[in-house]
């Protein structure tokens, strides 16, 4: 059975308690918020979980914390609740499946929401695996972008979280910048996104890849090769990446390997 379907058996009631049973407690209703906080529960929430228990996790987190980061300039813009809906759709998440998915954004705009408790336990549940912590930051930083642009309150709790989970200002840039590349941040002509130059292209591919206009042959090969490994979905998922999120892995590996062919074409490498 997936870990949804262990969800909705009340299966996982006893084996995650702490601050992301609570938030699933509260959004799935008092059955499982009464066996979330047994003691069994909040013991188990400080130990290392099977894969579908790192996967429950994943989901839980993602929605909240982008429920979190929406709330940090001060609104939720429509955009950002399409990209959270975006979001659920590349998943291909069911009704269900999307109601709870809602609820836990909302929980994560509330301000009550400890973001420090939640990320603590998250990156407990991740086991330290960095490319699934990668891959969570990946998506909020997104989902900060989906108005167009990072505001000043929005970067300072993207850093935060970045901090939180043992990242490097290095990484948060680099990161930040594929995200703007992909949405194509700044680039707008009446309100919608201009066609990209040709020159804007080649630059947002470099970006992308975290390289620079006389990066040699072999760095960049190597650059996305190390992209690449950090995004696969298939390892993302054997690691505990839901796998409805999948979709999202492979939409940024997509884009990794058009970024390297524009590098290519650009500098005639074959």
């Amino acid at each position: 059975m997936s870990w949804w379907g262990k969800l909705l058996g009340g299966a996982f009631g006893f084996v995650l308690g702490g601050p992301l049973g609570a938030l699933l407690g509260a959004v799935l209703g008092h059955r499982l918020d009464s066996e979330f906080h047994t003691g069994a529960a909040a013991d188990a929430s400080f130990g290392v979980g099977g894969q579908e228990r790192t996967q429950l996790a994943f989901f839980t987190a993602t929605f909240s914390v982008m429920g979190y980061i929406a709330k940090a300039d001060g609104r939720v813009s429509d955009d950002e609740i399409r990209m959270a809906r975006e979001v659920m759709r590349q998943m291909a998440l069911d009704a269900e499946m999307q109601k709870v998915a809602i609820q836990l954004f909302s929980q994560g705009k509330q301000p009550h929401f400890d973001v420090d408790d939640v990320l603590a336990q998250f990156k407990r549940e991740c086991s330290g695996r960095r490319s699934l912590l990668r891959m969570f930051l990946t998506i909020q930083m997104s989902a900060a972008y989906a108005d167009g642009h990072l505001h000043s309150r929005e970067r300072a709790a993207l850093w935060h979280l970045f901090t939180r989970l043992g990242f490097s200002r290095t990484e948060f840039d680099q990161i930040q910048a594929q995200a703007a590349a992909g949405m194509g941040a700044g680039e707008t002509r009446g309100g919608r996104p201009a066609a990209p130059s040709a020159a804007s292209t080649v630059a947002q591919a470099r970006e992308i890849l975290g390289v620079k206009k006389n990066t040699p042959q072999s760095e960049v090969k190597k650059a996305y090769r190390r992209l690449m490994n950090q995004h696969h979905p298939d390892k993302l998922v054997s690691k505990g990446l839901p796998a409805e999120m999948m979709k999202v892995a492979t939409e940024k590996t997509r884009q990794i390997k058009e970024a390297y062919e524009t590098i290519k074409q650009d500098r005639g490498w074959r």
